[in-house]
């Protein structure tokens, strides 16, 4: 009985560590910050010569514009790569970077006549880290979760107010307490991001 209870001890602790997460949120950081950092330098390189980029990888493609491509596939890297850092935006960073990669993955199978994976395995980790981070998103250690959170104690400040009115007159309905949410998300955005262009 002793021997049994301890084995299922074990296995309860084994299967917690082998696949239980820890915590996810780390995780995304970790893949977040070092996928940017590892994949930006390839866009400054691109962007250091970029008649000889759009020489080797784009014309070869008999892709129209190929200049501008190049720049297209240069600053998707780097603007992808740095919104991945700070979790600004990084859905569309990641989906940037995934839609560079696709092309850059594409590209690897028609020049080398097919799947050669030692051309294609590190296009694949980048569109992997770049595809997992479009579809979890950035976790709570980013700029998005700070900017989600602002958003929702404003919105909550809004419905206290709202409920507050409600308690007082006794008839407010559903259509006007979303209205007044409304106006009070649209009033935040005014007073924050508005007035500091405007200025």
């Amino acid at each position: 009985m002793g021997s049994y209870f301890y084995l299922r001890v074990n296995l309860i602790v084994l299967s917690t560590i082998l696949t239980k997460s820890f915590s996810k949120d780390t995780a995304l950081l970790l893949l977040r910050v070092i996928t940017g950092t590892v994949l930006i330098h390839h866009g400054f390189e691109k962007t250091a010569n970029i008649e000889n980029f759009a020489d080797a990888f784009v014309r070869p493609l008999h892709l129209p514009f190929p200049i501008f491509l190049s720049y297209v596939a240069a600053f998707s890297e780097i603007g992808g790569s740095w919104l991945l850092i700070i979790g600004l935006a990084t859905r569309f960073g990641a989906l940037a970077i995934v839609g560079t990669i696709s092309v850059a993955i594409y590209h690897g199978v028609v020049t080398s006549g097919g799947f050669n994976i030692y051309i294609l395995e590190l296009l694949l980790l980048y569109f992997a880290a770049a595809g997992c981070i479009t579809f979890t998103g950035p976790g709570i250690f980013s700029l998005d979760e700070v900017i989600i959170r602002i958003l929702k104690s404003e919105s909550e400040e809004i419905e206290v107010a709202t409920l507050t009115i409600n308690k007082k007159s006794g008839n407010l309905k559903v259509e006007e307490l979303k209205e007044v949410k409304k106006e009070g998300f649209f009033r935040f955005l005014q007073s924050n991001l508005l007035s500091e262009t405007s200025s």
